[in-house]
């Protein structure tokens, strides 16, 4: 998943207008925003009288209209005893590109919504909506964007390249938060570990933030390993990095430990061991031939590569916006050192025959795979 937005909170509910929007389908976040947005519109002197909530879970199609519908009278409802009042659809479930959502039904009460939001709103009068998910495609989503503050927070897309950087921005911004400094390979740890998911990296930190205590708010990389549970992604980045630093005992207990959860030997291949050998051998050609240092963290890397003419990266991996994946490669630079290119040639070379035996089987996978690791990361004395 984009990377989830990021909101300048405000506390004066005039700076957010009388309509905001929270949705997307990381719902750790919308319901972390629109609680903190409900806080800020709702007026502090009314009470309880002051906000009035219209629980948006609906059960059927019928429902999803009862619902906008009572939103709609809600709206259009002054205050008790004057003054000002905040209306929160919460949780609208039927907003998405669902049966429900696509209902005539729905639609209609929708387009009542949105006529009476472009009418505008009762003096004092505010509204607020979350959802766990809404259909962009949609008349009602593009209204509300035009009338108001709509913020999106969408999961990452762990299988996009590049998405360990987005996700490294919002660790940091998190961990600032709670006063926590992470950084080097103990914020590229912790991000693999946690799979870019945002719930479960507000969980770990929270955890690492108790655990250090306030004697202590650096966090280390075994203080990662020791407090965050591995994720899948966290298992295969560990594998690449044993794999690229040639420690061949950890590369090889990370093999059996992905087999062990039931990863599939060509999947192994294919999402660990042949990128982490591209990735060095693209590197390691890179800093040879044009002279690049070796980077001291995988985001100095960009730097380098942006300085070289555009022959010298046009065969490089590229992200979906047409960008380098420089941090893979930042990973990769440091430690291309530990190989030859020759090494790395043959490397490849081993990883397409070790792909080729997998396929057609008649090798046990186990085997296959551990003497491909065996000839990529031994070293020639051994």
């Amino acid at each position: 998943m984009p990377v989830p937005s990021k909101r300048s909170p405000s506390k004066s509910p005039a700076a957010h207008g009388a309509l905001c929007a929270v949705a997307g389908s990381d719902e750790a976040e919308v319901k972390r925003a629109a609680l903190q947005l409900a806080a800020e519109l709702a007026p502090a002197e009314a009470g309880d009288l002051g906000c009035e909530i219209i629980d948006g879970a609906a059960d059927s199609v019928d429902q999803a209209a009862t619902r906008v519908h009572e939103t709609i009278q809600a709206l259009l409802t002054l205050p008790f005893f004057g003054g000002e009042k905040l209306v929160w659809l919460k949780n609208a479930n039927f907003l998405g590109d669902t049966v429900t959502g696509r209902s005539a039904t729905v639609l209609d009460a929708l387009e009542k919504l949105t006529r009476t939001l472009e009418a505008g709103l009762p003096e004092g009068v505010r509204f607020l909506l979350s959802a766990p998910e809404i259909d962009k495609r949609r008349a009602f989503y593009k209204a509300l964007g035009k009338l108001g503050k709509l913020e999106v927070f969408d999961k990452l897309d762990t299988s996009r390249s590049g998405w360990e950087e987005e996700v490294a921005g919002l660790v940091r911004e998190r961990a600032r938060a709670l006063g926590l400094r992470i950084g080097g390979e103990a914020l590229e740890l912790f991000v693999l570990q946690s799979g870019g998911d945002s719930r479960q990296i507000a969980n770990e930190l929270e955890k690492l933030d108790l655990y250090l205590g306030a004697a202590r708010r650096e966090v280390t990389v075994d203080d990662v390993r020791l407090m965050v549970p591995a994720s899948r992604a966290g298992v295969v980045f560990e594998l690449g990095n044993a794999l690229a630093a040639r420690d061949l005992n950890a590369a090889l207990a990370l093999v059996d430990q992905l087999l062990f959860q039931g990863e599939s030997a060509v999947a192994i291949l294919l999402v660990a061991l042949i990128p982490t050998v591209r990735n060095l051998l693209l590197a390691k050609d890179l800093m040879q031939r044009y002279r690049v240092s070796r980077p001291a963290a995988p985001f100095h890397f960009a730097g380098a590569l942006n300085r070289l003419p555009q022959e010298a990266t046009a065969h490089l991996p590229r992200k979906k916006d047409g960008g380098i994946n420089a941090y893979a490669l930042g990973i990769a630079a440091m430690h291309a050192h530990r190989y030859s290119l020759g090494e790395l040639r043959a490397g490849l070379k081993t990883c397409l025959e070790a792909n080729v035996a997998l396929v057609t089987g008649g090798l046990e996978a186990r085997t296959v795979l551990t003497e491909t690791v065996v000839k990529i990361a031994a070293t020639p004395s051994a």
